[in-house]
């Protein structure tokens, strides 16, 4: 633990659990870096991710984005290909793509594909699935609706999964946005995680949250209360 680590964990109770807005407060307070730190909620799920019936994948939109870029990638051919550059792809194209991507070229945040390029995008499965950049139906990243999934990525979209523990850790901005526009996208991401909810899944299914920035301490969230402030909001 470093001296600023060690101070920083001084200025609030580490055994408490803080309202949502009490603790994004905390946590902006926090973000003390030389640059604009990412504000990051983390879940901790009652789910048993070596069950792949239990296992949690979706996407989000973030009201307020995440406050980076998002380079996006989209696989296609003919009207499809132009329907993505118009849309706003950073990159777009077909096998000459797949070969580049073989050859170990990774400079991009998200994979779109339509069906028909599935059979050549299985041959990145082993580049793309371990970074969680794999194209996948129930991500919304294999699709004929290239201009809709291309804009709402552009514009904040997120895909969410969880790790091999069976937690999620998703990023709903950035350090300098202000405390409301931090909260909404909190409160998104909490209802998605509730509606995204595995069948399969028994008792108690998010046990805790917390808040933390790139360089900060975590600070617990008062679950109960986000899950019902979440979902009396409408997304």
């Amino acid at each position: 633990m470093s001296k600023r680590y060690a101070q920083l964990t001084q200025q609030f109770d580490l055994t408490k659990v803080y309202t949502p807005s009490e603790a994004i407060e905390l946590v902006k307070k926090m973000a003390s870096a030389k640059f604009d730190e990412t504000v990051e909620a983390h879940y901790r799920l009652g789910i048993n991710p070596k069950y792949p019936d239990q296992n949690v994948r979706f996407t989000v939109i973030l009201p307020h984005g995440t406050g980076k870029p998002v380079r996006v990638l989209v696989l296609a051919k003919g009207e499809k290909a132009t329907e993505a550059a118009n849309a706003g792809a950073d990159y777009v194209g077909a096998d000459d793509l797949v070969e580049k991507i073989q050859q170990g070229w990774l400079d991009f945040d998200v994979v779109i594909a339509t069906p028909d390029m599935m059979g050549a995008v299985g041959r990145l499965g082993k580049i793309l699935g371990p970074r969680g950049l794999m194209p996948n139906p129930k991500a919304g990243t294999v699709t004929m609706d290239i201009e809709k999934t291309v804009k709402e990525f552009k514009a904040g979209k997120v895909e969410v999964r969880n790790d091999k523990t069976g937690n999620l850790h998703v990023p709903i901005g950035k350090a300098s946005f202000d405390n409301e526009k931090l909260l909404d996208n909190f409160y998104a991401v909490t209802a998605a995680i509730i509606h995204a909810k595995p069948a399969t899944a028994k008792g108690t299914y998010v046990k805790t949250i917390s808040l933390c920035s790139t360089m900060g301490p975590a600070v617990k969230v008062d679950t109960r209360l986000a899950i019902e402030e979440s979902l009396k909001k409408q997304f």
